[in-house]
């Protein structure tokens, strides 16, 4: 299959339209499974990785760079892997005591610690993973300025930022001569629109940001495995399903249950392909577990909703 790339904001970068989120590895797969699924993932065509240093702390007895670990890992198998994708990694988020942050130093400090455990003499795209209110923005992009400099990183973008303080920083990129950030990772998917779709996406469509959303099928709700608190204990994910258990998100399902079979599809392919067909997404960030899982995602991309699927779908996730 041949995939349409799409350009990630005004960068260099072209993506495929859907992207492999890897916060499972080294969470909840090891790496011979991580292994298979970026190679399965390589061989349909795709190549937006994403990551970040502090993928998976979260876990008892990780301490953050596991995921990094496993991608790198991955890579120096060499068969051309590291020309075949783009390697999306993070940095800000708490990795130890004082160790977080996007101060001139601690990115300078992260971004080498994060090439190491990557096995890469570059990031094709590094990501501030939240605001830091305490450094001001040109101290921040001034230091991503000099990984591009160095060679280190191919182009940035942000995540979890607010639409203020991401107009605030495009603006400081101007005045100051400095890169701007080429994307936004937000959370977006069909049952948590508004918090994007209210200030964030009029400015990406405007200033030409890329966005790849995580959470792309709300941790797995919209995949349609989770339709009462009895099915919650099918994952260690199900835990954060529960707030869509609601009359809005069981709508949202049955639209989706809808399209599917009109479409001789799944719901998630439909979630995602609902995702993809929005002008604001380059890619969407999903992840999978298994082949099958993988296979199912990777299929969205190949499915194209007419305006009547599409309309169904934003009337019953309305907010």
């Amino acid at each position: 299959m041949q995939l349409t790339k799409r350009k990630l904001g005004r960068s260099g970068l072209e993506v495929a339209p859907l992207a492999f989120g890897g916060n499972v590895f080294g969470w909840t797969i090891d790496e011979a499974a991580s292994f298979k699924l970026l190679d399965a993932f390589v061989a349909r065509g795709f190549n937006l990785v994403d990551t970040a240093d502090v993928y998976a702390r979260w876990k008892p007895g990780n301490k953050g760079g596991e995921s990094e670990t496993m991608i790198g890992n991955w890579l120096r198998q060499g068969g051309g892997r590291r020309e075949k994708v783009l390697v999306a990694t993070k940095v800000g988020m708490e990795m130890g005591p004082g160790e977080k942050g996007l101060s001139r130093p601690y990115v300078l400090r992260a971004a080498d610690a994060s090439l190491k455990r990557l096995r890469t003499d570059r990031i094709d795209l590094y990501q501030a993973h939240q605001d830091d209110p305490a450094t001001p923005l040109e101290e921040t992009l001034g230091a991503f300025a000099e990984l591009m400099k160095q060679g280190k990183v191919r182009a940035i973008g942000a995540s979890n930022y607010t639409a203020p303080r991401l107009a605030e920083a495009l603006r400081v990129s101007r005045e100051y001569n400095l890169p701007r950030y080429e994307s936004l990772q937000p959370l977006y998917n069909l049952s948590d629109r508004e918090p994007f779709e209210a200030e964030l996406e009029p400015l990406c469509l405007r200033e030409q940001v890329g966005v790849i959303s995580y959470f792309s099928l709300a941790k797995g709700f919209l995949s349609g495995k989770y339709r009462s608190e009895a099915d919650l204990s099918k994952s260690v994910r199900g835990g954060g399903v529960k707030d869509y258990l609601n009359p809005r998100g069981f709508r949202i399902l049955g639209a989706l249950d809808e399209v599917a079979r009109r479409r001789e599809s799944t719901p998630a392919r439909v979630a995602l392909a609902w995702l993809i067909a929005r002008p604001s997404v380059t890619a969407p960030i999903a992840s999978a577990t298994s082949l099958e899982q993988l296979n199912d995602l990777l299929e969205s991309t190949r499915l194209e909703l007419d305006r009547a699927d599409f309309e169904l779908l934003t009337r019953a996730s309305a907010y």
